[in-house]
């Protein structure tokens, strides 16, 4: 059962032809279960892809103290994934310079924008994001109560000032998904050193949604559902 995840990843590639011949993809690793997963998984795959491509992988350091890179640096080893790791100093810009009251979203911001930079500096024409079915609902539900509007991420995002695409190949994946195959491949995961790891509105909203899939097992299924039938983000 350990290969549902990159079944779900190879269907995703070919609804979105998310990978040519001969791209050069950068993995965005921050060290959490996704992105950890999403570079294993894609390492497996291009072993059998009948489409060659290469990974880098990227993480971007956002300057905190008792941030330990070496899982992933091991991981990177063992896969035979060149690794590299920006340093920055987001977090002082933006807990002590800026002192944000949403902190979260200057600071994804900000980390976009290294990794973009990283991606463009490594010859790469595509980034890869370790974004999951879950965060495409909760994407949608926080931009609905806290900004008004019906929107979330696309499955594909082209950024024209720096030329590259901005791939999701998790997208297709529920975070159990991603959780079952990390537990199956004993992959490594770094602690979140963000003083805003446990305090955010993306944290509340998955609570909120914890709370109606109680009432409602369909609840999660019901809302993506709409979102793309409604071609919300290009879905």
């Amino acid at each position: 059962m350990s290969d549902i995840l990159e079944g779900q990843i190879r269907k995703y590639l070919k609804a979105y032809n998310a990978i040519k011949k001969g791209d050069k993809i950068c993995v965005g690793v921050s060290g959490g279960k996704d992105s950890m997963v999403l570079l294993h998984a894609l390492s497996s795959i291009r072993e059998y892809l009948s489409v060659p491509f290469d990974i880098y992988a990227v993480t971007v350091s956002l300057g905190f103290e008792g941030f330990d890179t070496s899982p992933v640096f091991d991981l990177c080893r063992e896969l035979n994934v060149p690794f590299n790791v920006v340093e920055t100093q987001i977090g002082k810009i933006v807990f002590d310079a800026r002192t944000e009251e949403n902190p979260c979203s200057l600071c994804a911001n900000m980390r976009r924008g290294a990794l973009n930079n990283a991606a463009v500096d490594l010859g790469c024409n595509k980034v890869a994001l370790g974004h999951n079915r879950d965060d495409l609902l909760e994407t949608y539900l926080m931009a609905l109560f806290y900004e008004g509007r019906m929107h979330t991420f696309s499955p594909i995002t082209y950024l024209s000032k720096k030329d590259i695409e901005v791939i999701r190949p998790l997208s297709f994946s529920y975070s159990k998904d991603v959780r079952y195959y990390r537990n199956i491949h004993d992959i490594p995961t770094v602690k979140n050193p963000c003083p805003a790891d446990k305090d955010s509105k993306r944290k509340e909203i998955r609570k909120l949604i914890k709370t109606l899939s109680m009432d409602n097992p369909h609840f999660k299924a019901n809302v993506i559902g709409a979102i793309i039938r409604n071609k919300i983000g290009g879905w």
